[in-house]
């Protein structure tokens, strides 16, 4: 009795309500104490002004400049020592230094466009050259969502999977970075998540509370429990036979196709070369060191859509340092680099449809969390109309993936299952459906001074890679940067130039650190 009287004592119970009262005021200020996101109005969302941008004619022509000292090297070996020193003479060969590149960046995607950005804005000479058109690969074939990731969160709690929650922790830092440089092509976007069974309403709304708590003083807005009735009401067509409630949280969207371009334009804005359909066929060595000093490229725009007019013209691009940010195909390029590599991609595909705007609300994305075999899928509006997706099966590399229709009548099936039962969801209100290929990776290198993340699976399927990135040096000095979320585009970036820097020696060509947190696209 003593120590009941003890525990349940006047002092006890109110040193118990000041404290959790403390923590929970705690809590609510440190979720709003951080810089808000600025309210999102017509001049913040309007787009940069019009400039014009060197033409594709002026880029090859600096870009086939940068070869010409590969060719006065070819000279000498060849004994044409004198037109050398003449040239070396007239200050000649100093200009052609000038010439010579700093990075080549190889793949024009979201990853290779946001390291010339990086490392344009930082001072470097950079060159960037894209196989087909930029953002024509997976960078185009998202899910549109600038996210953290409330699935790998889960993941990270329940099989205490650290790389998990760091991916979570940087995701929701870069989400915010993200919506502040480019907020005319990205805005917030409320999700819900529908509940079925009462003992999960406490289950989602922990977890998503937990999402918020991540993010910090970044969080956009905080989730909260919806009714019944409201979650019908802001969604009609959902199953209300067994609804529980809801529960809403917040995540970006982001125009993906558009925003793979901005960086491109930023790039070339801060004196980056770039060309798109201009394809490496091969890789220069300097025979003395051994380490790569440029790289082939032939010009394929005459060669576009399958029809030949001619031979695609080949030059030499030559730098000082390679990168290699080709996404699904970094492995095609590290087999250019040496023949015995071992690949380090498992491609996985992921498939998406667009439905008729009617299936989801115009302001407000719905998350199937658990679906037939675990998976989750996104109902999202998109540009009037509705994405549905996506998939995560692994795949083969392919230039141009498509979608299957087993693929395509499985999220039928899923989306059936998320409305009433009078609507009938036919084959034929699918609009499109595009698959795009997830450059998930392991690392090839145990050495952490050149991996700045792992990804490890032990099974042979995809949903349990981890979506971080992996930076790899080859013997020969080519970088590679693979792996990642188009969320996480820019510290990915950030990290390959700052280590590009160090390896390359370019610590004399840089006049600052990086300044793409606040470099708005």
């Amino acid at each position: 009795m003593p120590i009941l009287r003890k525990v349940f004592s006047k002092r006890t119970l109110v040193y118990a309500v000041s404290g959790t009262a403390l923590a929970a005021g705690g809590g609510v200020w440190y979720l709003n104490s951080g810089p808000a996101y600025p309210v999102s109005t017509r001049e913040t969302r309007r787009p940069p002004p019009p400039w014009t941008p060197p033409s594709r004619a002026e880029m090859l022509e600096r870009l086939r400049a940068s070869g010409r000292k590969v060719a006065l090297l070819k000279d000498k070996e060849k004994g044409k020592e004198e037109k050398k020193e003449e040239k070396k003479e007239d200050g000649e060969g100093e200009e052609e230094d000038d010439d010579v590149f700093d990075l080549l960046v190889i793949g024009g995607g979201a990853t290779g466009a946001g390291v010339a950005v990086d490392a344009a804005t930082r001072g470097l000479k950079v060159a960037l050259v894209e196989r087909e058109d930029f953002s024509s690969g997976t960078s185009s074939k998202s899910t549109k969502l600038v996210h953290g990731g409330v699935r790998y969160l889960q993941k990270a709690v329940f099989e205490l999977d650290y790389q998990q929650y760091t991916l979570v922790r940087e995701a929701l830092h870069e989400r915010r970075i993200f919506l502040q440089t480019a907020p005319y092509l990205s805005a917030m976007l409320p999700i819900m998540l529908p509940i079925y069974k009462w003992w999960q309403v406490p289950y989602y709304y922990a977890g998503c509370k937990l999402y918020d708590v991540l993010a910090g003083k970044e969080n956009m807005e905080s989730s909260y429990l919806m009714s019944k009735g409201k979650a019908l009401e802001a969604f009609p067509m959902l199953k209300g036979r067994g609804l529980v409630g809801a529960v809403v949280y917040y995540d970006g969207q982001h125009n993906d196709s558009r925003m793979n371009v901005a960086l491109v334009m930023t790039a070339v804005k801060h004196g980056a070369v770039v060309c798109n359909y201009a394809e490496v066929t091969g890789l220069v060595t300097d025979p003395s060191t051994g380490q790569l000093v440029g790289a082939k490229v032939r010009d394929n725009i005459s060669t576009r859509n399958g029809k030949r007019e001619g031979k695609g013209e080949e030059f030499e691009v030559r730098a000082k340092g390679i990168i290699n940010a080709t996404g699904p195909f970094t492995d095609s390029l590290l087999h250019l680099s040496s023949p015995s590599h071992t690949p380090i991609v498992q491609p996985s595909s992921g498939v998406h449809i667009t439905l008729p705007g009617y299936y989801s609300p115009r302001t407000m994305g719905l998350l199937d969390p658990s679906t037939s075999d675990g998976r989750v899928i996104f109902f999202l509006p998109w540009q009037g109309n509705t994405i549905a997706g996506t998939t995560d099966t692994p795949s083969t590399v392919e230039r141009e993936p498509r979608a299957t229709e087993e693929e395509v009548r499985w999220l039928l099936g899923e989306v059936r299952e998320y409305l009433e039962g009078g609507i009938r969801v036919r084959r034929g209100d699918v609009l499109s459906a595009w698959s795009g290929l997830r450059p998930l990776v392991r690392d090839p290198s145990p050495s952490p001074s050149t991996s700045s993340s792992t990804s490890t699976s032990s099974s042979g399927g995809t949903a349990g890679l981890v979506r971080s990135h992996v930076l790899h040096q080859s013997p020969n000095g080519l970088l590679t940067i693979a792996g990642g979320k188009w969320t996480t585009y820019r510290k990915m970036a950030e990290e390959t130039v700052d280590e590009a820097v160090r390896l390359f020696g370019l610590e004399g060509r840089v006049r600052s650190g990086c300044v793409t947190e606040h470099t708005r696209l």
